[in-house]
């Protein structure tokens, strides 16, 4: 026969529990002190255990409901009406980035215009023989195209 070795099972088991739940506690009382917002998942992340298990703990689970229903935040304090941007300003603001939006989408068609002339006179311009010698490039002879406003 077998010698029965389950009390030191059971005693590490009960030494585990209690050892997990002391640390839910603790996580408890410093997400409360720190003033973090309590949940489920906060205190199972911070202690190192699984929410379900925090479910099954009758004290701990009501512990978090009630810290929960007070550190959730209230909505922030609406901003004084001092402090808001008078509709003038904010048509004013409007009418400046449309305009913004106006002079960048010239210039953006501009460009296009002026890289489509100058890949256009590239491709009509005699291609160099690749076997001759490129000849030196000389004071009055440009061989690259600046692009850049008119």
């Amino acid at each position: 026969m077998r010698p029965d070795n389950t009390a030191p099972l059971i005693a590490a088991a009960r030494q585990r529990h209690e050892l997990t739940r002391s640390k839910a506690i603790q996580t408890l009382r410093e997400l409360d002190h720190a003033d973090t917002p309590v949940t489920f998942d906060t205190v199972a992340r911070a202690a190192g255990v699984s929410r379900s298990w925090l479910y099954a703990q009758p004290d701990i689970r009501t512990e978090i409901e009630r810290l929960r229903k007070i550190t959730r935040r209230a909505p922030t304090p609406p901003i004084p009406a001092a402090q808001h941007a008078s509709d003038a300003s904010l048509r004013a603001r409007l009418t400046a980035a449309l305009e913004r939006n106006r002079t960048l989408t010239q210039e953006n068609q501009r460009l296009r215009r002026q890289l489509a002339t100058t890949l256009g006179e590239q491709r009509t311009s005699p291609r160099p023989n690749m076997n001759e010698p490129t000849p030196e490039p000389t004071a009055t002879h440009h061989t690259s195209t600046t692009i850049g406003p008119d």
